[in-house]
């Protein structure tokens, strides 16, 4: 896992100076692997500062405007751009939302259907469509597949939702 600072203001990262970079061992997903603290001074200096919960390693950097990475006009300029790419940074961000929401059901409903109590309450007809939705599922979020429109992806979570909904109910009765 990578912990990155960049310089930007576009939500897309690939417009962006990448300032530092801290590399971690990876973890199971949900659990924390890091802290990870960003501070303003009241100069405006940025202090980030990255500590490995496993190992107890840490990194800092102090991002500073000394090495004259943007003038005035380059941060107006900036800020304009950011103006004008507004809606496409937010359809942007709503589309990273329902792709990672998407990706997490899928995470979810693959590990209810391990647990053997939850197995054997489910039909195996139940199973193989819960299986065929998260292959959809898998499809939709996977990375070649950015053509996806934010409301197929959307309406996906919705389903997957409803089977998470599903499950849960079997496990409870």
């Amino acid at each position: 896992m990578f912990m990155r600072v960049r310089e930007q203001e576009p939500v897309i990262t690939i417009c962006s100076v990448l300032l530092f970079c801290q590399v971690f061992p990876p973890a199971p997903r949900g659990s924390p692997s890091a802290n990870v603290c960003f501070s303003i001074d009241e100069n405006g200096i940025l202090t980030v500062s990255a500590k490995n919960i496993a190992t107890g390693s840490s990194n800092r950097i102090t991002i500073t405007n000394h090495k004259e990475r943007l003038s005035s006009e380059d941060i107006k300029k900036l800020i304009q751009e950011a103006e004008n790419y507004r809606i496409e940074d937010k359809k942007f961000l709503r589309k990273a939302k329902a792709r990672n929401a998407l990706d997490d059901y899928i995470y979810k409903i693959r590990n209810a259907l391990k647990k053997e109590d939850i197995n054997l309450k489910l039909s195996s007809e139940e199973i193989e469509k819960i299986e065929s939705a998260i292959a959809v599922a898998t499809n939709l979020v996977d990375q070649k597949n950015q053509q996806v429109e934010i409301d197929v992806l959307e309406d996906h979570v919705k389903g997957l939702q409803s089977w998470m909904e599903q499950i849960i109910a079997k496990k409870t009765t």
